[in-house]
């Protein structure tokens, strides 16, 4: 051991850490509070647009007036099952642009108030939009990733 200043100290071979250690451990401990202040609560699948009446009606089994996963699996199977015209229980890409197309024109019926036969800006605004969370506006996640 080495004396310092009438104390015994540690031997020159093992640095003495602690003036590294206690910023490290300020800094660590901020970072730590400050992801922890950040942390934003994602939306809930559930927080969606209102469910249509008619799909409410049909598919809402035990009658709680929204739609459970199982529910709105149900309803989406039957969808799909309206334009699998070749019953294989999958669509294929005229099946699925057909059913596009349709989501476009009941959209057109219903939010295209001057029936010009496109949406303005102010229709598409009308349109409720579903909480995307960490998700961009095509469903990619942000920064451009694809979703896997």
């Amino acid at each position: 051991m080495v004396m310092r200043e009438g104390r015994a100290a540690l031997p020159d071979s093992q640095p003495i850490t602690t003036m590294k250690t206690t910023p490290l451990m300020i800094l660590g401990a901020l970072a730590a509070t400050l992801s922890f202040a950040s942390a934003q609560e994602k939306p809930k699948r559930g927080d969606g647009p209102p469910v249509p009446p008619e799909v409410l009606e049909k598919f809402d089994a035990d009658k709680d007036g929204k739609l459970s996963k199982e529910e709105r699996e149900a309803a989406r199977a039957a969808r799909e099952k309206e334009f699998d015209k070749d019953g294989d229980g999958k669509l294929n890409d005229e099946e699925r642009k057909a059913m596009r197309e349709d989501g476009h024109k009941k959209l057109l019926e219903k939010f295209d108030t001057d029936k010009d036969g496109k949406l303005s800006e102010e229709e598409r605004k009308a349109i409720p939009q579903r909480p995307r969370g960490d998700r961009g506006p095509k469903g990619d996640k942000k920064g451009g990733d694809k979703p896997e």
